[in-house]
Formats: C-alpha cells, structure tokens, sequence
C-alpha cells in the first residue's frame, strides 16, 4: 500500500522513514506527486493543521496521507512560539534570527522559567475521510545556549533533560528513540499495522 507522507520538510522525511519501515506500506513524499497547492497552515492549533494538512493532500490522490503538524512552546512565553513556530518573526526569518528573540524575550523571566515542550499532531486520512488521529510531546527547557548541528528547526535549543543535552546534538537513532514526532509516528505505526484496507 502505498503511504503519502505530506511534507516537503526532507529533515522531517529522514526522521519519519525508519519508523514505517516495518509497516508493509511504500512511503512516498510530495515530491513523488504532481504539483499540489499547500495548505497555508493557518489554523489555531496543531490538531487542526494536521487534520487540514493531511485532508487537502488525501482529496488530491487515492492513497493513505498521513501529516502533522508540530511546533515548540515555552510556557514562560505565553506558549509561543506554539503553532506559529515554522512561521515565528515570519517566513524569510532564519533559525538564528529566532532564537535570538526567543533569548531575547526570555532575558525578562528568572532564569529557572525556561520549561518548554515539542509537540506533534498527527492525522492519517483516505479521501475525505479521517483514519486515525495522534498528540504526543517532549518536556524540556531551552539551553542556556544553542548547540548541536545534528537536528533541525528548534533542536538545538531544546534541551532534553534525561540525556542533557539539546536534540540537536542526538544522532538520529536517540532522537527517534525520544522526539515528539517519532512518538507521533510510533502510535501511528502501531495502528497501521492492525490496519485492513477496504
């Protein structure tokens, strides 16, 4: 059966791949489709990111689609940058750009206010149809600093505190043995495999 996996994050696609791998599907990526406009992600939450994501690219193609949504939040800021996170300062901002106002913004709050949690919503459709539906987080806070240039996007402040470190300093193998997206994935993968298609 084959698999759409709705993002044209290839980060995200590394990630995603190894925990489908024994599932009995064919992942493909939106790469491996026609051009199909985005969704524009707009919403107040991840569920319904995930659940608008994954139903614009199930009506385009009669294949499973799978997608999520995910973002970081700092309790001390209000939970920003939240659901807004791919799109925090605006589109064109880099990582670096962010992080600084997220440091900059934290600078006003007692250094042991700096809890934070990675979250994923992750919806599986057919069609118009919706299959099966997922939240699962991380709780962290974020490093004194930014380090590691092994993740992406939010990884390298994000410290976890089991292992001590941000998940941009965890090889791939720890970071889909811990990461918000691969417990996401992992509840999917378990559902998928008790799936039988109609």
């Amino acid at each position: 059966m084959n698999l759409l996996v709705a993002t044209t994050n290839p980060h995200k696609v590394r990630e995603i791949r190894p925990l489908l791998a024994d599932c009995g599907v064919t992942v493909q990526t939106v790469d491996d489709l026609p051009p199909i406009v985005e969704p524009d992600e707009s919403a107040a939450t991840f569920w319904e990111n995930a659940r608008e994501k994954a139903l614009a690219y199930g009506r385009a193609t009669d294949w499973m689609v799978v997608a999520e949504d995910s973002g970081l939040e700092i309790t001390a800021l209000d939970r920003a940058p939240g659901v807004r996170s791919a799109r925090f300062l605006g589109h064109g901002a880099s990582y670096s750009e962010r992080f600084a106002e997220i440091y900059r913004r934290l600078a006003t709050h007692p250094p042991a206010h700096r809890h934070a949690r990675f979250v994923t919503a992750l919806a599986a459709v057919r069609g118009g149809t919706i299959l099966f539906e997922t939240e699962a987080w991380i709780d962290g806070e974020v490093a004194v600093a930014p380090t590691g240039d092994r993740g992406f996007g939010y990884d390298p402040i994000f410290l976890y505190p089991p292992l001590r470190r941000t998940t941009g300093e965890l090889t791939l193998e720890e970071k889909g043995g811990v990461s918000h997206r691969a417990r996401a994935f992992r509840d999917f993968a378990g559902w998928l495999k008790q799936f039988e298609p109609r």
